[in-house]
């Protein structure tokens, strides 16, 4: 069980895509969090261009006790509302471990653009194998090997959130864990 004192991963809403607002408050206030961002083709006056944008609208990863977060909230409620995404299941806020919370961001941090988000519901992760990739830019990272799009990949989820699939992994660099 967490208690409140324990500092976690918590996944927040904030509405009207103010998500890159709040990430550089909690920067600036020394509160560990994360969005995940891609690279998006955008067409401005009249020029394609690649623009760094957040995957998921509205999400973030912050890390800190329930106490601070709850803090937090109360604090900048007018200016930056948040929400808890609750486990539908148990009426909690959804926790991340650590542990997912790192291979997710070491995988969407690289972003390539051959990454593929998933939402939870087109991915049935129970389906695959567990692995761990054993080299490159990725060593370490453990996750459901999958095939997206023709290509061998390893998914790793963040349950009721999201999914990522990495770029195409060599079956050399993979290895099957319990």
């Amino acid at each position: 069980m967490v208690k409140r004192t324990d500092v976690v991963w918590y996944a927040m809403r904030i509405t009207y895509s103010r998500e890159l607002a709040l990430k550089e408050y909690l920067d600036s206030i020394s509160v560990e969090c994360y969005v995940p961002m891609h690279y998006e083709k955008i067409t401005y006056q009249g020029k394609e261009r690649r623009k760094l944008v957040p995957v998921v609208h509205n999400l973030i990863f912050v890390h800190t006790s329930r106490i601070r977060l709850d803090e937090i909230k109360q604090q900048m409620e007018c200016k930056f509302p948040m929400r808890y995404i609750m486990d539908r299941e148990t009426q909690s806020p959804i926790i991340v471990p650590d542990s997912q919370m790192a291979d997710f961001i070491a995988v969407t941090a690289t972003m390539d653009e051959q990454l593929v988000f998933l939402d939870p519901v087109e991915v049935q992760l129970k389906k695959g194998d567990r692995v761990r990739i054993t080299g490159g830019i990725l060593k370490g990272v453990e996750g459901n090997l999958i095939r997206i799009k023709g290509d061998r990949r390893v998914v790793v989820s963040i349950q009721g959130i999201m999914a990522v699939g990495s770029a195409f992994i060599h079956p050399s660099l993979i290895e099957k864990i319990g």
